[in-house]
């Protein structure tokens, strides 16, 4: 005899990151995982750096200062607030507090690859709805809505599409969802949006019970290894999810760098307008290549490649790391994160140059 694991977990194909090293590249051009190519902001490094000397210490459990840093920034009550290891630690807890054996969530066909393997390992399954030109759809979430789903996951805008849905389609998708389903809107890249139609639904929540708003310091704040989520729910649901939150997640020293980070508003500005540029010039450079892109509301862009892996197995041997997206159901697809002005002048001369190769 031996330990044996759920049944399911056998079922659970593991999440593959973006690649991080190149053979032979001591520091490669990594474009592959949606990192902010400013690093972070110099507060928050300053405070990061301040705070080791308490490395002997438990971290605060309820991450004090932080959450209400975070409720007086977005005008929310501290009451309501969840902390986590990044976002994917409030997604687990979302499983584990709201499905059991049987149950089920909905995503969108091309959503989160780390979502099924949470819904799995709480015993549920995940129901895929088919998306209309890589743009979630809210017909199709709606239909795969049955009496067993008890979460519906969708990030808004999308990774790894970089799509996104105007606000009145995530209002209608609401409306028609049954109450007992909790809408769980994952605004990892919400500050990269700007569109006119967009929201981020922090307001718009206030008096929805069945509403869990997701957000990350990974992405515009430059914050990504030190792993620091956070989510706004009702009370009802903030309870559940702080009764079986663990303890002591999010470290001091990353409670303080993101507290400073929160405070820097140029320097998120001076991100998300290089991202908004960088992503306009890597779009209109690959068009003049012949590559379709889909239009991106994030820190990223997404192209269609004839042959996606040689060119990603190309870059890489030439130290540039993109991310391909077979893992996704999408062969065919790249993701090229918005890079440095040197990076992105880097990565389309080598896609250029594998092109012409390819095509002689």
């Amino acid at each position: 005899m031996s330990p044996q694991p759920k049944p399911w977990i056998s079922t659970i194909k593991a999440y593959v990151p973006g690649k991080a090293r190149a053979e032979g590249f001591e520091r490669p051009v990594k474009l592959s995982a949606n990192e902010n190519p400013f690093g972070c902001s110099d507060r928050a490094r300053e405070a990061y750096l301040a705070a080791i000397r308490d490395l002997h210490l438990y971290p605060d459990s309820n991450t004090t200062t932080l959450r209400a840093a975070v409720a007086a920034k977005y005008r929310l009550e501290p009451e309501r607030l969840v902390f986590g290891a990044g976002s994917d630690e409030i997604f687990a807890m979302v499983a584990q507090g709201y499905l059991a054996d049987g149950d089920n969530a909905v995503q969108p066909q091309y959503g989160f690859a780390a979502w099924p393997i949470i819904v799995r390992t709480a015993g549920g399954e995940m129901r895929f709805a088919a998306e209309n030109n890589f743009v979630a759809d809210i017909d199709s979430l709606l239909a795969s809505v049955d009496v067993r789903t008890r979460v519906l996951f969708l990030a808004n805008p999308a990774n790894p599409t970089g799509t996104y849905l105007p606000f009145r389609e995530i209002e209608r998708l609401h409306a028609a969802l049954p109450p007992d389903v909790l809408l769980v809107l994952d605004g990892a890249y919400a500050e990269c949006a700007g569109a006119s139609d967009f929201s981020d639904g922090l307001d718009w929540s206030r008096d929805k019970e069945n509403v869990v708003v997701t957000r990350t310091f990974s992405k515009a704040y430059g914050l990504a290894s030190l792993r620091i989520g956070w989510a706004y729910a009702s009370e009802a649901v903030a309870g559940v999810l702080n009764r079986i939150r663990l303890p002591f997640s999010v470290p001091i020293a990353g409670e303080a760098a993101a507290v400073a980070a929160l405070a820097d508003d140029a320097f998120v500005e001076r991100s998300v307008a290089h991202f908004v540029e960088g992503r306009r010039l890597l779009s209109t450079a690959l068009a003049r290549l012949g590559v379709t892109t889909l239009p991106s509301a994030t820190n990223f862009v997404t192209a269609r490649f004839a042959d996606a892996q040689a060119i990603e197995e190309g870059l890489a041997l030439r130290g540039v790391l993109v991310r391909r997206l077979h893992t996704y159901g999408m062969p065919d697809w790249l993701r090229i994160t918005v890079g440095t002005s040197h990076e992105l002048e880097r990565v389309i001369g080598e896609i250029t140059n594998l092109l012409d190769r390819n095509s002689a």
